[in-house]
């Protein structure tokens, strides 16, 4: 891991969403539904090679057993998210060809970090034993939780969109001229709270799984965390700064969608924001 475009990607994937978390706030790009410009494509089509470049760090070392297991997790959600759930999916807005682009890059560059650092040395030593260790277990288990209840309120809007169509109301030539999708306010489980309980659960998921796969940086200054962070943390520290953007610009557009949104509704984490 010491090659020196390993640490270049390593960094870039660290400050790159940092940078571009607090311009998004004010920028309806991320929010797929809101842009009605520039090239773009059926929503299915961009999942897989939004998807599939996360498969491109590959290892030709042996992998331990709490390697593979952890390896095996990151692989689940992905093969969940690339193939399961377009299957699922009810037809659904087109995507901009820059979330498509973006998207692509990024995976990109995280797989093929995160699988330098899950077949290193270093992983390989920080894994040894882990199967003896309770928090090993313990954050398999948040991933887990995070994972299920991630599905489990992706399903809420799929079931929205699925009694739309149904009623008739998201077939073709029942749209208006923009050819706008059928939205209505979800309120099963913590959506009763928070505008997206699905991206809270994702993150839940992937904290679990950064836990198991690498230890904490460390916080006593800027510099102490640059050099100690590892991958897992970073791919973290990027859904952040990604999702939370979309998160509130969501939440802003079903309340100019919706005069009734629930107004004590907060955007992702109940109670407080």
């Amino acid at each position: 891991m010491t090659h020196p475009l390993y640490e270049v990607v390593r960094m870039c994937l660290f400050f790159v969403p940092s940078f571009f978390c607090p311009l998004t706030f004010f920028s309806d790009a991320p929010f797929r539904s809101l842009d009605h410009h520039g090239t773009r494509f059926a929503h299915r089509a961009p999942l897989f090679p939004h998807i599939s470049p996360t498969f491109l760090g590959e290892s030709s070392l042996p992998l331990s057993g709490p390697q593979l297991l952890v390896i095996s997790l990151f692989l689940i959600h992905y093969f969940h998210r690339a193939i399961i759930s377009p299957l699922r999916t009810p037809s659904r807005s087109k995507s901009h060809a820059g979330i498509l682009l973006s998207g692509s890059s990024f995976n990109s560059f995280n797989g093929t970090l995160l699988g330098t650092y899950l077949s290193s040395d270093f992983a390989h030593e920080y894994l040894k034993d882990a199967f003896s260790h309770p928090l090993f277990w313990a954050g398999v288990a948040v991933w887990a939780l995070g994972f299920w209840y991630n599905i489990v309120h992706d399903e809420v809007l799929l079931d929205i969109r699925r009694h739309a169509q149904a009623k008739g109301k998201a077939k073709k030539g029942a749209l208006d001229a923009e050819n706008k999708d059928y939205y209505t306010i979800p309120h099963e489980y913590l959506y009763r709270w928070i505008s997206y309980p699905n991206y809270l659960c994702e993150w839940i998921e992937w904290i679990g799984w950064a836990a198991v796969a690498a230890p904490l940086p460390a916080f006593s200054s800027l510099g102490t965390v640059l050099s100690t962070v590892h991958p897992p943390w970073i791919f973290v520290w990027g859904e952040l700064d990604l999702m939370l953007p979309r998160a509130y610009r969501g939440h802003v557009w079903y309340h100019e969608k919706f005069p009734e949104y629930p107004k004590d509704r907060k955007v992702i984490i109940p109670y407080i924001y």
